[in-house]
């Protein structure tokens, strides 16, 4: 028997992902056509998610095999899950612009190596050009941090 393909395995995954999100959603009211309840839309994307994830474990039987992948990037991996994780934690208590900031500065500078001066142009403007558009545009709150920001 052959081992399985990378697609396969990642199109199994969401598959597993998408029922489970399908399981929890039957607690929350579906509504209707005509008015959908706060169920729908989860229950939408999951139903939307199985499908291309059976798709591709169906269409990835000719990728790489699992046995030939060489896990050269797992420095990588191990930096953005812990970039994630800090996310998390850090979110509530150091606001949105400082956190996405910081996290951001990380992944281009440290990650990326793009320079440090790049970092925090990038950082900066995408930290403080979201919350922007999101505070102030759209009205979305987002979470201020000790020093207001």
């Amino acid at each position: 028997m052959r081992s399985l393909t990378v697609d396969q395995i990642a199109g199994t995954v969401f598959a597993a992902f998408s029922l489970l999100v399908l399981w929890e959603s039957r607690k929350i009211p579906f509504g209707f056509l005509a008015e959908p309840g706060p169920g729908a839309v989860p229950a939408i994307l999951a139903f939307i998610l199985l499908a291309c994830s059976i798709a591709v474990v169906i269409g990835g039987r000719f990728g790489r095999r699992m046995a030939e992948l060489q896990w050269t990037e797992w420095r990588h991996a191990v930096v953005i899950l812990g970039v994630c994780a800090f996310m998390a934690l850090a979110l509530e208590r150091l606001g949105y612009r400082l956190t996405i900031f910081v996290a951001l500065l990380v992944l281009v500078s440290v990650l990326e190596k793009k320079g440090w001066i790049a970092g925090v142009v990038f950082a900066g403007c995408f930290s403080f050009g979201t919350y922007y558009l999101f505070n102030a545009l759209l009205h979305v709150p987002l979470p201020l941090g000790p020093f207001g920001l």
